[in-house]
């Protein structure tokens, strides 16, 4: 009996030990990939949180921009009221997203509104330089039915985007974000849509 239980006693120690050692090269290699394959991964943020902070300040940006064209082109009281939730919306979002950049040493990408830059292939639902130079020429009704055609579409971009962000990224403020922006925007293309007398 004495001998099984010193055998018994030898294998539960070995087995303590195999376990450990596991858990350390397991450690160890949560470090190395702490640092990415190629930098994707540090300080709790990988490289879709990259990608969507960058990509979603240049299309909150162009919310911002056609929103701002509503004050003195649209003739709708509920148009005005809506671009002025957006841009109050949007506005301390671009601030947030990239303070993350900054904070992860990544470059913000540089403000190209209003500079005649086609960003339509940068991130899903934007707009083309043909397209805000047309709602740019609108007034009235023509811009009313105008802006929320196009900011339904935009906001689809930015719902599909967060989507992907919430799926994808790991830095928690950034999923969040994305969860807030498919709440509000997907409730706002419901309205937008009974706007139009689509919903």
């Amino acid at each position: 009996m004495t001998a099984r239980r010193g055998f018994a006693r030898r294998t539960v120690a070995l087995a303590v030990t195999a376990s450990v050692a596991a858990l350390t090269l397991a450690a160890c290699g949560d470090n190395s990939d702490s640092k990415g394959s190629g930098g994707t991964k540090t300080g709790g943020h990988n490289a879709a949180d990259v990608s969507f902070s960058k990509e979603m300040i240049q299309h909150h940006r162009q919310a911002v921009e056609m929103a701002g064209l509503a004050a003195d082109r649209a003739s709708s009281a509920q148009v005005k009221s809506l671009a002025t939730k957006i841009k109050g919306a949007q506005d301390p979002e671009i601030k947030t997203m990239s303070g993350w950049l900054t904070s992860w040493g990544e470059k913000v990408p540089q403000d190209m509104t209003g500079m005649g830059h086609d960003m339509s292939s940068s991130a899903s639902g934007m707009m083309t330089e043909a397209d805000m130079g047309k709602l740019e020429k609108a007034s009235g009704t023509m811009f009313d039915s105008m802006f929320l055609n196009m900011m339904v579409e935009h906001h689809e971009g930015a719902v599909t985007m967060a989507k992907t962000e919430k799926a994808d990224g790991s830095y928690r403020p950034a999923t969040e974000l994305a969860a807030d922006v498919i709440t509000a925007q997907s409730a706002e293309i419901t309205q937008m849509n009974k706007m139009l007398g689509k919903g």
